[in-house]
């Protein structure tokens, strides 16, 4: 159960717009964590905004994005994002159950090449520890364009805001 309650996206006319809004972007969709940011509907808007745009107005590949707000969620414990992604959008984007799974433990897995273990090394880095080491951030060097470290370093931390947020309130994704 969440620590606030659940706005009713009919609550009024400028949430149900917002919701519908919402909704249209998302198949239909609207998930739980955004009923809790209708209590605020600016923060609500500005929040999907910004997720779409870190999320769909850059130019990561999809498997890239999915690798990275998996193992946030997986590092932060937020079992909602965990859930969502591995359902909705691992397979889609190209990860397989098995490299699901080895985002646990990655280093150990053996399952990723270089450059996404150089990507998976950031986002530890920058979750965990937040200070990146120089020899993680020449890694990401070595792969990843400017442009790719900035929007990769972006999503890091719009996952860590998101899963961090999600968890302080015990939002759960809705039952199906």
């Amino acid at each position: 159960m969440p620590r606030i309650s659940l706005i009713d996206e009919n609550a009024t006319p400028d949430i149900a717009a917002l919701a519908k809004k919402i909704r249209g972007a998302r198949g239909g969709q609207l998930h739980v964590f955004y009923k809790a940011l209708l209590h605020t509907p600016a923060l609500a808007s500005a929040w999907f905004d910004y997720n779409n745009a870190v999320r769909f107005q850059t130019g990561l590949g999809d498997r890239a994005r999915e690798l990275v707000i998996m193992r946030v969620a997986a590092l932060t414990g937020c079992d909602y994002v965990w859930k969502v992604h591995e359902t909705q959008y691992a397979a889609p984007a190209g990860v397989t159950p098995r490299e699901v799974e080895a985002l646990r433990n990655w280093r150990k897995s053996g399952v990723y090449g270089e450059k996404e273990s150089a990507l998976l090394a950031y986002v530890d880095a920058m979750t965990q520890d937040v200070a990146v080491p120089d020899a993680v951030f020449d890694g990401m060097r070595k792969h990843f364009s400017e442009r790719e470290i900035l929007e990769l370093t972006v999503l890091i931390g719009a996952y860590n805001m998101q899963t961090r947020l999600l968890r302080a309130l015990d939002i759960q994704p809705a039952r199906a």
